[in-house]
């Protein structure tokens, strides 16, 4: 139980170090930062991200971050650089370099050959007063007062840092460029998460079938329906419209009231106003329409047209759930 409670306080105390790290950076924002995504927003090239260690892990989040977000961006290591790898850096690209220190040999080597081709750098540096904060174009502090490493050695609090100030510049040019969710949706295509932001009421209806009856159906052809289409629900259509649904819950208790239901029609049992959803409207909108009103089915219509029914299975066998 002692190692229990010490491991948790450790971890509380990560968490807080850390947290008071990321908080403080709102304290170093300046017009270096406004500039620096204003050039990069202008520029005709790409952002490179270059750094080296730990530093060099948080540039390949980074640039995953603006790739998926529309700034093209691409890695660079800056060990890799002087050793060839400078021919990544084309005409009109922003360089991004991140190093806590700011003194490591690598980045000394670098910056002068970066700034020979005539390419900007951005610094993400937790010492301004470096020689990459004094030698970059602009300089973005990204200072910790102590690692959440007890031993104030392992990059810990100063990594997220940089990982938070890359956000910022994402985040910045996200909306300088107004990337919207159709946008993401471009650069995310699958998983769950594309599907949430591209598919559609009618790609879950397509393989599905359209269960209907007329409003004096007799119940006994409404429960065949029911079960011939094996989607627990029929629309009652008048008119070539949607006046109605039955579902098996209104059939459970229509036997639980009434023993004789040879007269009764589908017009006696069925809800009226029944919820419906357009066959354009994106899947996520209909999952939503049934968590809201504690549904598991929803009438689809183009226009006024009924064109069939989304399950709430149908939404969970394609992962939106």
């Amino acid at each position: 139980m002692k190692n229990k409670n010490k491991i948790l306080e450790n971890a509380k105390q990560t968490i807080l170090a850390e947290s008071i790290a990321i908080a403080n950076l709102v304290n170093f924002l300046d017009d270096n930062f406004e500039n620096a995504i204003n050039f990069i927003h202008n520029s005709n090239g790409r952002v490179i991200v270059t750094g080296i260690g730990k530093s060099a892990n948080i540039a390949t989040k980074i640039v995953a971050t603006l790739n998926s977000t529309g700034t093209p961006a691409i890695f660079m290591h800056a060990a890799d650089a002087i050793h060839g790898d400078l021919g990544i850096i084309q005409k009109n690209d922003v360089v991004i370099c991140i190093s806590k220190s700011g003194n490591t040999p690598e980045i000394k080597v670098l910056l002068p050959l970066i700034k020979n081709y005539g390419n900007k750098i951005i610094a993400i540096t937790g010492n301004v007063e470096s020689f990459l904060g004094i030698n970059a174009h602009f300089t973005l502090n990204s200072y910790v007062e102590k690692e959440a490493c007890p031993n104030n050695l392992a990059p810990t609090s100063s990594t997220t840092a940089q990982l938070v100030m890359g956000d910022a510049i994402a985040v910045c040019l996200l909306e300088l460029n107004n990337f919207s969710s159709k946008d993401f949706a471009k650069y995310h295509p699958g998983g769950a998460l594309g599907k949430k932001l591209y598919l559609r009421v009618s790609d879950l209806i397509e393989k599905n079938e359209v269960p209907q009856v007329l409003i004096t159906t007799l119940i006994k052809d409404v429960i065949i329906e029911i079960s011939k289409k094996r989607l627990g629900t029929t629309a009652v259509i008048e008119k070539n419209k949607i006046v109605g649904i039955i579902t098996d819950g209104d059939l459970r208790r229509m036997l639980k009231d009434n023993s004789d239901i040879s007269h009764l029609k589908a017009k006696d049992i069925m809800s009226k106003n029944p919820k419906t959803i357009q066959v354009d409207e994106m899947a996520i909108t209909a999952l939503e329409t049934m968590e809201n009103n504690n549904i598991t089915q929803i009438l689809v219509e183009d226009g006024t047209k009924y064109v069939g029914v989304v399950h709430l299975h149908d939404l969970l066998k394609e992962g939106i759930f």
